[in-house]
């Protein structure tokens, strides 16, 4: 009797395999790449906030090999307007994404997986709806803009509450924009990607046509 694979299986190990290779590359990064990467990475991200001038923006606090660098935040809220707000993520037992403000490096905590979070009131997970633009991590993305996380789920959901229309952003190194991810119906996808060479990239039906190279997230 043949034996038939199930499709989910197939994606799942698929996402397995890639996250292993790219955790992996992003270990191997020395310390002044990581720096280098991270000052490239914040530089386009800042000249996007200024031209966007969002009043509410959500970002989150990269660790280890991330890209950005762990001031991150700090270098964010000092672009904003004056009266704008950083809202960061605070990850709940169930996996999902809760939000809260954020006012400077001391009113962060150390938090569990090795995450840094906010210690002001928690907004509530509909908190990122309100967002005119997010900033969101990934290990990947292809040109359709389908993003490969780290498993857990919590910015699919987060993703889902999110208005169309609203620009979302994700931080990568060299490298992690690729051809394909493999992706499931829950996988939703991010309007732009930002890497140290390559800048700011549109993607999906946003940038249809100009996928490869440097173009707007209006």
């Amino acid at each position: 009797m043949p034996e038939f694979t199930d499709g989910a299986d197939v994606t799942h190990e698929a996402k397995r395999e890639l996250r292993i290779a790219l955790l992996a590359r992003r270990r191997s990064l020395t310390a002044a790449q990581r720096a280098d990467a991270a000052a490239r990475v914040r530089a386009e991200l800042l000249a996007l906030v200024r031209r966007l001038r969002p009043a509410r923006l959500t970002a989150y606090v990269p660790v280890g090999s991330e890209p950005g660098g762990g001031d991150l935040p700090e270098v964010l809220r000092a672009a904003l307007e004056p009266g704008a707000e950083l809202l960061l993520p605070v990850l709940r037992d169930d996996l999902d994404l809760d939000w809260a403000r954020y006012a400077d490096p001391q009113s962060l905590r150390a938090a569990g997986r090795g995450l840094r979070e906010p210690t002001g009131p928690p907004l509530g997970p509909g908190a990122v709806a309100t967002a005119d633009l997010l900033v969101v991590p990934a290990l990947a993305l292809d040109h359709r803009g389908r993003r490969l996380g780290r498993g857990g789920g919590s910015y699919d959901r987060a993703l889902a509450r999110v208005p169309a229309g609203v620009p979302t952003v994700a931080l990568l190194h060299d490298g992690e924009l690729v051809d394909v991810v493999p992706a499931e119906p829950h996988d939703l996808p991010v309007r732009a990607a930002i890497t140290p060479t390559g800048g700011l990239v549109t993607l999906g039906d946003v940038g249809r046509g100009a996928s490869a190279g440097r173009t707007r997230v209006r």
